[in-house]
Formats: structure tokens, sequence, C-alpha cells
């Protein structure tokens, strides 16, 4: 099938850098907003792990990790797995714990969708990552 614009094409690494940059800010913006209700969520218990703290401040980590990675486009692929499997404990589990959880299914399900995309198709322009 014939473009519609085929002058654009060349942009489409930026347009894998915008979907890069989105999910990073997505994932910091988590990782602040669970700061922010550190106390609140402590007493939230969870099946397998229980109630505590230190389940906010792993999740902190991890989601800051994982936002700053896929921001700045560094270990693009390794983060967009992670982000991927954080995206897909989102979408399983939003409904049990909404209060952990302040992603709709919808949102969630485009954060694992482009997190997929990610690993499949690199960071994009303006990453730090070098494909070998």
């Amino acid at each position: 099938m014939l473009s519609l614009f085929p002058q654009l094409l060349f942009l489409a690494p930026t347009g894998t850098s915008l979907l890069r940059i989105a999910a990073g800010l997505t994932y910091l913006f988590l990782a602040y907003w669970h700061g922010k209700k550190i106390r609140e969520l402590s007493d939230v218990k969870f099946i397998v792990v229980g109630k505590g703290t230190w389940i906010i401040y792993v999740a902190i980590l991890f989601e800051g990790i994982t936002g700053a990675l896929l921001f700045t486009g560094y270990l693009t692929q390794a983060a967009a797995i992670a982000g991927a499997l954080m995206a897909l404990k989102s979408l399983i589990w939003s409904k049990r714990y909404p209060q952990f959880f302040p992603l709709n299914r919808a949102a969630s399900a485009l954060l694992l969708a482009i997190c997929l995309s990610l690993i499949v198709s690199g960071a994009g322009s303006f990453a730090f990552d070098l494909p070998l």
C-alpha cells in the first residue's frame, strides 16, 4: 500500500522515541505517586508478600529505574521488558488493589503495548542505546 506522506518516513525513529519518552515519564510519575502515598499504601495487604512499607519502596525503586532508563534511552530493551512486566501486573491486579495501581486498565494495556513495541523496535533516535 502506498504511503500518504512518503516524505515523512524518515521520521520513524522519532516516533519510537516519543513512545519511549512517554512510557518513561509514565513510570517516573508512578514512582512519584507511590512516593507521595507511602503511609496509606503501607497498610495494603497483598496476597503473597503481606504488607509493609518495604513493598512501596521496592515499587518506587523499580518504577524509578525503569522510567529513568526509558526516558534516557539507556538499556531500552531491558527496561522495556521490566516495564511490560509491571504493566501486565497492573493490568491483572488493578481491580483487586485499586489504591496501589493508579492507572486504569486501558492505560495499563496501552503501556504494555508500548513496552512490547520498544522491545522489538529499539530505542529510536536521541537515545544512548547503540545497536550491536
